[in-house]
Parts: C-alpha cells; sequence; structure tokens
C-alpha cells in the first residue's frame, strides 16, 4: 500500500503509482473527501468547462441589453432596501437597550 511522509510545512508528495492511477501531472489540483470519520479520499480536481454543459437552463429567448440592465437595477436597489432596513432596525434596537 502506497503512503507518504507529511512534512513540517503540511506537504506530502504523492507516491508515483497513485499519481499514474489518478492521471496526475504536476500542477494538478486534488480533493480530499471525506468518506468517514478520519477518513479521507483524493481525487483528481480536472475538470473542463464543458462539464457544466447544461447546469443552466436555456432561455425560450434572448433578453435585450435594455432587460438585463433593468434585472441588475431591480436586484440592486432590492439589495440596497434591504440593508437599509437592517439598519433601521439595528438603529432602533440600540436605542432601546
Amino acid at each position: 500500500m502506497p503512503s507518504a511522509t507529511l512534512t513540517s510545512k503540511g506537504q506530502i508528495t504523492v507516491p508515483i503509482e497513485v499519481r499514474k492511477a489518478l492521471g496526475l501531472d504536476a500542477g494538478d489540483k486534488i480533493e480530499f473527501v471525506e468518506i468517514g470519520e478520519k477518513q479521507f479520499a483524493i481525487q483528481p480536481r480536472t475538470g473542463s468547462i464543458r462539464d457544466l454543459e447544461g447546469c443552466i437552463p436555456k432561455l425560450d429567448y434572448v433578453p435585450t441589453i435594455e432587460e438585463i440592465n433593468e434585472a441588475i437595477l431591480d436586484a440592486a436597489a432590492g439589495d440596497y432596501l434591504a440593508s437599509v432596513g437592517d439598519r433601521e432596525r439595528e438603529s432602533k434596537m440600540a436605542k432601546t437597550a
């Protein structure tokens, strides 16, 4: 069974047989996935942007730039109003305390 030693800097060298089995090359990222108490598995984090295809549903139409700008303004206004409301509530709570 392959093993590795943890350095004082928290680094390990992944054994060659593990790198080959996972198809890892220098610079590749790996993920540590918890599979149980005090147990982790490693897996390569090698994905393509194409793997994300289908994550966002296609619209029935193409929005105009005006529609996009309006949606952005609406969201920003909503965020602003929510933050103002939060500040007013905090101010009232501070006065009653």
